[in-house]
């Protein structure tokens, strides 16, 4: 192995890997990270054991991925794509910057979490969709899902005893000195995750309203609401199944675990490592339901409110989404 950092840059050395069958598939040319093993003062370290594997260097090959998935962005969406970039940067941000360090200095986590998805929410919708009744309706129509989703969160974490207190992340948090709560950044997650699914629904609707108005401008607030709530539902059930499957694939492995086991499948939803997440998918199900006629009923009511010559420009930039 040649060490290309450290105080010890550019040298070789040698060590031994894995034990048993767990022996990582390393490969010539692969690059992996090593830490120097501690030697006792007076000592000197045996060779071939001054160092052991941590971890692959895997950071190359996700910087390359980003590239791509950036490249794709732009070259689909344009202008709208990149912004809608920025606007995931501004995320990232708000929750780096903000999020964590307000919550590691002891602030309620429910609470950074609803002011920091407020954040999110506004600059993100401004910057990709602009400001003009789409993106208010789909604001509002968000706010209020969220608030919806918020409490439904509080309350089914009470009833159904979660903790927090079901991974190793969690009992690391819990015997460090933060005094993190716990349960309260287990709902903060599930309002974190709920926002993403709930600005994409949202959008939508807003935009299928103002592309209805625009196709017929004399449509009236029943017409508009019905038609597209028909879209709105098609949107719902493909989300909501997608939702499901990004638990279910997150969860795989505690799956096959269950099942290879005696535990049977009631016990194992009873686990709060399966019922966290279960709670987490119906919660965040059950607030993109909401706002749809949410949203839809919002945005028809600012359609019929946009004059006629005003149409054209909304209605593009609905489609930009």
């Amino acid at each position: 192995v040649r060490l290309d950092s450290g105080p010890a840059e550019g040298r070789k050395t040698s060590f031994q890997i894995g034990v048993g069958g767990l022996d990582p598939d390393v490969e010539v040319g692969d690059k992996v990270r090593v830490v120097e093993n501690a030697v006792a003062p007076g000592t000197e370290a045996v060779r071939g054991q001054e160092y052991s594997l941590t971890d692959f260097e895997r950071r190359r090959p996700m910087l390359l991925l980003a590239l791509l998935f950036a490249g794709l962005v732009v070259a689909f969406a344009r202008l709208r794509g990149f912004l809608s970039l920025v606007g995931l940067a501004v995320s990232l941000a708000v929750v780096l910057v903000f999020m964590v360090p307000a919550i590691l200095d002891g602030k309620s986590p429910l609470a950074v979490a609803v002011v920091g998805a407020f954040a999110v929410m506004l600059t993100t919708i401004a910057l990709a969709h602009g400001t003009g009744a789409k993106s208010l309706a789909a604001m509002i129509g968000t706010a209020l899902s969220l608030l919806v989703t918020i409490a439904l969160a509080v309350a089914f974490v009470d009833l159904t005893h979660l903790t927090g207190l079901s991974s190793e992340e969690s009992l690391f948090l819990q015997t460090s000195e933060t005094g993190l709560s716990l349960d309260g950044l287990l709902l903060a997650g599930m309002v974190v995750a709920a926002l993403g699914v709930l600005d994409d629904v949202t959008i939508s609707q807003s935009s299928t309203v103002l592309a209805l108005r625009a196709a017929n401008p004399d449509q009236g607030f029943r017409e508009l609401f019905g038609r597209a709530m028909n879209v709105g539902r098609d949107h719902v059930s493909a989300t909501v199944n997608t939702l499901v499957l990004a638990y279910v694939g997150a969860s795989l492995p505690l799956l096959l675990i269950f099942s290879s086991s005696t535990l049977g499948v009631s016990d194992a939803l009873n686990l709060e490592l399966i019922a966290k997440e279960v709670v987490a998918t119906l919660v965040g199900s059950i607030g993109l339901i909401t706002a749809v006629p949410i949203t839809t009923a919002l945005a028809a009511l600012l359609a019929r409110r946009i004059p006629s010559e005003q149409l054209a420009g909304e209605e593009h930039m609905g489609h930009s989404h």
